[in-house]
């Protein structure tokens, strides 16, 4: 079964017309030739866009050249309220500042370090999961929260002010525009920015209770008393540059994003990985047998293979963050072309992970492609280069092992009418969310209890 994408709007298509597709839906907005072409410009009496699928130019703005490229802030717009001056925002010396602080936390040895807060978090949505018909995108979003407070305050989820966060960062997601109007008409700083009224509640709920955790943290580190997770080691490494720490505020708009790309995103792959098992039973039948293995010990990981592969997979044909906006510092020329200063420069992952001249059978789910070749710059859920997610590492860990536990003691199957469809929001998500059949596995003619193989 191949998996669903959207259903691409024809080419002649009014302007009015794409920008409310656009805003309806980013992905089916988009023409199907761009599954295609090399690049594609887009022009209007506001601005000009570029969309760059040819690896070399994704090179150039990712990898080579990036401080030409700088992350649009017309595109960050939207998220300001609750991400303030984040890493995810931020260009220039302020960003290096923020990564030289950030990276450690995320070095190496870390990985084995958070391994028994993500096993713990994993063994926890299994004894979650209900059965019956489930709607998969809340149970990965509650288990990816989990592992978020885990290795980040060392609190589960069950914690009264994580499952705070967890609550108000779901009205958020709904609340939230996925365009805002600063994505197409720079604005002058006089203007008042439209953000909906439930969007700005949520926000500036999240950073209080954000300031909440990270106050007492302040309070345990001055003290010797802190535990040693995440929030701990980044709160106490000081730029090596500047001798610099965060303070408290700047520490919020850092766990804001963190919360924001290691929840939001590891939700959406986790959920899409779980659809896509279910519409290829014997690709779960695989998953299941290499999670018999399973074991708390950090080395299990090198034996999850395949799982890693559908992991993989499951980026590739559903990449959580489907577009990246870099903007021209200066005069440049693509593919023959001239462009502009302040021109908008799209990376689609969405594309580029389903591009007909750089993947074999690229709607196909296909775990198995990962054991050969794949298309050098023709895949980048991370994104890639300086800006690469640092937290990518943790990624791939937690969703190798959340998709091996949750097949070792479940069978999940699809549901007769309920397919699927994606859509943008601040991650690639279901339009109608994700419905699936839960039913206990059986292993050796008994069903297998939660948390037990």
């Amino acid at each position: 079964m191949t998996p669903p994408k959207p259903e691409p709007r024809g080419e002649n298509v009014s302007l009015l017309g794409h920008l409310r597709a656009f805003r309806r839906d980013i992905l089916s907005a988009q023409p199907a030739r761009l599954y295609r072409a090399w690049m594609a410009e887009f022009r209007t009496p506001f601005f000009e866009s570029y969309l760059c699928n040819d690896p070399a130019l994704v090179r150039r703005v990712l990898d080579e050249r990036p401080s030409d490229f700088p992350k649009s802030d017309r595109v960050t717009e939207g998220l300001r309220p609750l991400l303030g001056r984040s890493v995810f925002v931020t260009n220039g010396e302020e960003w290096l500042r923020q990564r030289r602080i950030i990276d450690p936390a995320f070095e190496g040895g870390r990985l084995k370090e958070a391994f028994p807060a993500i096993w713990a978090a994993s063994e926890a949505a299994v004894a979650r999961m209900d059965t019956g018909e489930v709607e998969v995108e809340l149970a990965a979003s509650h288990a990816a929260a989990d592992v978020i407070f885990r290795t980040l305050f060392s609190i589960p989820i069950e914690d009264r002010v994580a499952q705070a966060v967890f609550q108000e960062f779901r009205a958020y997601q709904r609340s939230a525009p996925i365009v805002n109007l600063g994505a197409f008409v720079r604005l002058p700083a006089w203007v008042p920015r439209l953000h909906r009224g439930a969007t700005r509640r949520s926000a500036r709920v999240i950073r209080g209770l954000i300031e909440g955790l990270t106050t007492e943290r302040a309070a345990a580190i001055a003290s010797g008393d802190a535990q040693q997770d995440l929030a701990t080691k980044i709160m106490t490494t000081a730029d090596p540059v500047t001798g610099e720490r965060f303070g408290t505020a700047e520490m919020v708009d850092q766990v804001a994003i963190f919360f924001l790309a290691g929840h939001e995103t590891s939700a959406s792959a986790l959920a899409w990985g779980l659809y896509l098992l279910a519409t290829h039973p014997e690709a779960q039948a695989r998953v299941a047998a290499e999670a018999a293995a399973l074991r708390p010990e950090f080395g299990v990981v090198g034996s999850l293979r395949f799982t890693r592969d559908v992991f993989r997979e499951a980026l590739r044909l559903y990449p959580p963050v489907p577009m990246l906006v870099r903007e021209t510092l200066g005069p440049e020329e693509f593919r023959g072309r001239k462009v502009r200063r302040g021109a908008q420069v799209v990376i689609s992952p969405w594309h580029l992970h389903r591009h007909e001249r750089l993947w074999d059978k690229p709607d196909d789910f296909d775990p198995d492609r990962w054991a050969g070749e794949v298309p050098q710059g023709g895949y980048l859920p991370f994104s890639r280069g300086p800006r690469v997610c640092p937290g990518a590492g943790f990624a791939m860990l937690e969703g190798t092992l959340m998709l091996a536990h949750l097949v070792r003691a479940f069978r999940f199957e699809a549901v007769d009418g309920r397919v699927p469809v994606p859509v943008a929001h601040l991650t690639v998500r279901a339009r109608d969310g994700i419905w699936l059949r839960v039913s206990r596995r059986e292993v050796g003619g008994s069903p297998t209890l939660p948390g037990i193989a």
